[in-house]
Parts: C-alpha cells; structure tokens; sequence
C-alpha cells in the first residue's frame, strides 16, 4: 500500500513539477528552467538527508558509475516535459510520458536490463499499453 501510495505522489508531483518548469522556462528558457529545477531538488534532498541521518554513504563506491548518471537523465526529463507541455499541452505531455515510460519498463524488465529478473510480457500487459495509446488517441480529438 506504501508502495503505491509513494507512486501516486511522484506522479502527481510529476505533473507539478512539469507545469512550473513550463512557466519558469517561459520567462528564463528551458535549460535555466532545468538548471534552477535540479538545484532546488538537491538543495531539499540534502536537506532530507541530513534530518533522515541515514549513513549509508559508504556503499557509494560500490554503484555501478552508470547508474550515477541519473542526475544527468533528469535534465532531459525536464527539458523533454517543458518543451512538450508546451507544443502539446499537459494532458497530452503526461499521457505520452505515462506510455513512453511503460513501454521502456517492458523493454528493460523483458530483457533483465541493470539486473534485473527477466520479467514475461503476456497479453494482458500489452492489451494495457494498446488501451493506453486508444486512450491518448481519443483524447486528441
């Protein structure tokens, strides 16, 4: 339940955060916008750090140094949602981004990407993203 209670509010939040960059970028550009996104989020997630007063940093050495690329993944991000809210709108941004992600995670557990267990797409699963993609395609008109 805590699960899926923590990824409704990181989709919210998603959503939130996509609009106010949109509005930032509008004023300072989309690379400032994604620059003042990604200070802030460090500046709150040290914050947390430090009253959470987990020490684990001593397992710093041992992630693979491709998965501390995902900072640099998160200036795309952003970039990729401002400038997509802005052609397309917040509906239609959120929707592509939902099925562009879900299509990714097939690929990555289908595969056992970053070791992970290979994961079998059945039917179901692809039933859901073709409903998806009807979904997006009904709310363009």
């Amino acid at each position: 339940m805590k699960g899926c209670l923590f990824a409704v509010l990181g989709g919210a939040f998603i959503t939130l955060q996509g609009v106010a960059n949109t509005r930032i970028s509008e004023d300072i550009g989309t690379w400032q916008a994604a620059t003042i996104t990604q200070f802030t989020g460090f500046i709150v997630a040290l914050v947390i750090t430090l009253f959470v007063r987990e020490n684990k940093w001593q397992g710093f050495k041992q992630v693979n140094p491709l998965y501390l690329s995902g900072g640099a993944f998160a200036a795309i991000v952003i970039f990729g949602n401002v400038t997509s809210i802005q052609k397309i709108g917040v509906t239609m941004s959120i929707s592509a981004i939902l099925i562009a992600q879900l299509t990714l995670t097939f690929i990555i557990d289908s595969n056992g990407w970053f070791g992970l267990i290979k994961q079998r797409m059945r039917l179901p699963q692809f039933i859901g993203i073709g409903l998806m993609i009807a979904g997006v395609v009904i709310l363009r008109f």
